[in-house]
């Protein structure tokens, strides 16, 4: 990044720690409280301002900043060549895996915050991807650090060819959310390193891909060009998004609520959106391509605290089977997210550890780091921890 940038940021978080040098109980009073959906947030995380900066708020009080690794699965060290590693290593267990392996390299390159462990499992033709399946809350607890949860309510991710769309009106599918609420829900509405729930990776509200084409986008975006059209599609969203609200809610009041992640870079339609505002508490999105500008775009566009929820630097012209994560993207984009006053935090689609469909990780299938990225991104992560321990 360039000399005039970094001075611009050092600048803005000069302007916005003014005054914080002082008691802690002062910190705290400066932070002000938010509206969130949440019914009972004390003890959780929830969201709050200051000078008209949004943060994620601690469970103990403090401005929270989420640096999050997504996709962090298990079965990456159970192919034949590296499975001595997991049965001699880790003697086949998942949570001494966490503990002895996620866990302390999350924090030691600078991650506060696991952001959703799925992880892509088949990738051989265009649209047959498959995802892991979600930690257990016994591993989630395992972690010991924040994280969030994605819920199954429906199957309309934009990377995904095989599912009909349901119809969100229908009596199934409203069971359907109150069996993911409990299921899901219940145990895990009293964690406090709980950050909130997504919805759907991507969902197709009004766009397709060349895989899910035989589908369709959840609705027509020709019937937007009428306003019987915008009305209905403002009606369905808002059915939507009320009944998975309700279904969390019956089963967790505590929790943030961080629903869909929408794909940035199609067709968003802004009825989706406002249907959403009242019963989410941010919006997120994936971006690769321009995350800083859309994620401006969208805080500015609709007031609400925004969160990059997947998005990674690859080069994928690269003829290489194995790809890195760009640890100088990453640092800049990083640097340039935590200057939107909107933005709560940002997770880098990773992942962990690389596998033979990402064919990306932070570590290799051997368990060695790809030191110079992650030396970049931990520099990074320090950078954004130090100044915020330092305000706050």
């Amino acid at each position: 990044m360039k000399n005039a940038n970094r001075r611009q940021f050092l600048k803005g978080g000069l302007a916005l720690g003014a005054g914080l040098a002082v008691s802690p109980l002062w910190r705290l009073a400066a932070v002000e409280a938010a509206k969130t959906t949440q019914l009972e947030p004390d003890g959780f995380f929830t969201l709050g301002k200051r000078k008209d900066h949004w943060w994620l708020i601690t469970p103990d009080g403090k401005p929270f900043f989420t640096l999050g690794l997504n996709h962090i699965d298990p079965a990456s060290l159970r192919y034949p060549e590296n499975i001595d590693i997991w049965r001699e290593k880790y003697g086949g267990s998942a949570l001494r895996w966490i503990k002895e392996s996620v866990a302390p390299n999350l924090k030691a390159w600078g991650f506060n915050t696991v952001g959703w462990v799925q992880e892509v499992t088949v990738r051989r033709s265009a649209g047959a991807w498959q995802h892991s399946r979600a930690f257990t809350v016994d591993e989630y607890r395992a972690l010991e650090m924040p994280y969030c949860h994605l819920l199954p309510f429906t199957e309309s991710h934009q990377w995904e060819k095989f599912t009909v769309h349901y119809d969100f009106r229908s009596e199934d599918w409203i069971e359907w959310c109150d069996y993911v609420a409990r299921s899901h829900c219940a145990e895990l509405s009293e964690d406090p390193n709980l950050i909130g729930y997504f919805y759907s990776d991507c969902p197709t509200w009004v766009h397709q891909r060349p895989a899910n084409e035989w589908r369709g986008p959840i609705f027509d975006p020709e019937r937007l060009k009428t306003e019987a059209g915008r009305k209905e599609l403002f009606d369905l969203a808002h059915h939507y998004y009320k009944t998975t609200h309700d279904a969390i809610r019956r089963y967790d009041k505590h929790h943030l609520l961080l629903g869909d992640r929408y794909e940035a870079n199609a067709p968003i339609a802004m009825e989706v959106v406002n249907a959403a505002k009242p019963f989410v508490d941010v919006l997120s999105f994936q971006d690769f391509r321009n995350p800083v500008e859309h994620l401006d775009e969208w805080h500015r566009k609709t007031g609400k605290p925004v969160l990059l929820a997947d998005a990674a630097g690859v080069d994928w012209s690269s003829q290489a089977f194995f790809k890195p994560n760009n640890g100088a993207w990453y640092a800049e984009t990083l640097e340039s997210l935590f200057r939107n006053p909107g933005c709560i935090g940002f997770h880098l689609c990773g992942a962990y550890q690389r596998n033979k469909a990402r064919r990306r990780g932070l570590l290799d299938e051997m368990e060695n780091p790809d030191q110079e990225h992650v030396a970049q991104m931990t520099a990074a992560n320090e950078k954004i921890t130090q100044w915020m321990d330092s305000q706050f």
